[in-house]
């Protein structure tokens, strides 16, 4: 049998000789339909909070799904990306490595280029420093052949200028001696 707290309030009793009190059994019944009420009350409440929570569980796992399924796609993509990306490189480094080497092949042609431009150098180097040491020996031999000419000059003036030997004294003179008495003479006519 089912009591709702409206039965409770309206349940009377039948009276007895020596039974219980009228007032206190009905105020004691109305307090338990209130409580009963109460509690009917917050069953109901519960009902609906949990009816609320089932839907929000629902949405909850309809969103967990979602997730799941974006998740699954994001990670799909992103190993596509990852295999188009390690594709990628391994393209872009055999290019490069492509390109080192004929860069590398080129460098190696210019370096021996310049190594035989530098080489070819060396040798005009050599040339033209044998053709400046040849010019300097011939200039220092001009040089040699003109100092020895003017001291062969000299030589000749000082001949020409040397008094000729009139007396037997005057012989033992020595050069420098005719040197310093013509010295007098030059000092006198500047």
């Amino acid at each position: 049998m089912k009591v709702t707290p409206l039965d409770l309030r309206q349940q009377r009793f039948r009276t007895v000789f020596r039974g219980f009190d009228r007032a206190e059994v009905t105020a004691l019944l109305h307090e338990i339909a209130e409580e009963y009420e109460s509690a009917l009350l917050e069953v109901d409440r519960q009902r609906q909070d949990a009816i609320r929570m089932e839907e929000r569980l629902a949405e909850h796992r309809e969103h967990e799904k979602n997730l799941r399924n974006t998740l699954m796609t994001a990670q799909k993509l992103a190993d596509d990306i990852k295999v188009n990306a390690e594709h990628q490189a391994q393209t872009i480094i055999k290019e490069a490595e492509s390109r080192s080497d004929l860069l590398l092949q080129k460098t190696q042609a210019r370096l021996e280029d310049v190594q035989r431009e530098i080489d070819g150098l060396r040798l005009k180097r050599r040339d033209v420093e044998a053709s400046i040491e040849a010019t300097i020996a011939s200039l220092r031999n001009a040089i040699d052949f003109v100092h020895e000419q003017e001291q062969r000059d000299r030589e000749d003036k000082i001949r020409l200028h040397r008094p000729r030997q009139a007396e037997p004294l005057q012989a033992t003179k020595s050069f420098e001696e005719l040197l310093e008495i013509g010295a007098p003479r030059a000092q006198a006519k500047s």
